[in-house]
């Protein structure tokens, strides 16, 4: 539905100036991504919260695990009123824990917030190069081929990652590959 939203827009956009030609462009933002340090920085703060707080969780189902055989151990010693306690005290540690994990990895939790204050920074940076090269190129629409806007088709001069890779001071070359060592594009030629 979204799509057919776009697209109507962009329809309507068309027809509202016939007399202007449009110029359109799109850039890789994973691409992008993918040679910059702050990125690269902002994933690995990123990867350091979602593993202490995933450990933290674990230290929890530990403990709860620890109390229930503690509690099937001395189940048989115990009175009604004290197996009722045990019983209650291992279901609100589990409700904890659930609580706790949803707290942090569920809809728009903790780490969710971490990340999106952590990005901030890079998508600024892609931000503010992509308005800056627009204006240049005198552009009046940009796309990201890297988003859920399904592009089926992509001419390569319209690609502009590379200018916004050389507004941001970034190297533009490809990376070396095990299956590409010389960063030279591989033509396939059809049988």
């Amino acid at each position: 539905m979204k799509k057919v939203l776009f697209f109507v827009f962009l329809y309507a956009i068309a027809l509202s100036i016939p007399a202007q030609a449009q110029k359109f462009g799109y850039i890789d933002s994973e691409y992008i991504f993918s040679k910059m340090p702050e990125y690269q920085k902002a994933l690995s703060e990123i990867d350091k919260f979602a593993d202490k707080w995933s450990k933290d969780i674990q230290d929890k189902y530990i403990d709860i695990e620890k109390l229930q055989k503690a509690y099937q151990a001395e189940e048989i010693l115990l009175t009604e009123d004290m197996k009722r306690d045990r019983q209650r005290i291992i279901s609100d540690k589990e409700r904890e824990a659930r609580e706790y994990n949803n707290k942090v990895f569920g809809y728009q939790g903790l780490l969710y917030e971490k990340k999106k204050e952590l990005m901030k920074a890079p998508m600024e940076l892609i931000n503010r190069a992509v308005e800056k090269i627009c204006l240049q190129k005198k552009l009046d629409f940009m796309f990201d081929k890297a988003s859920d806007f399904v592009m089926l088709y992509t001419n390569p001069r319209h690609d502009y990652s590379d200018y916004v890779m050389e507004e941001l001071g970034l190297d533009t070359k490809p990376i070396a590959t095990p299956t590409n060592p010389t960063n030279k594009t591989t033509i396939v030629k059809p049988k």
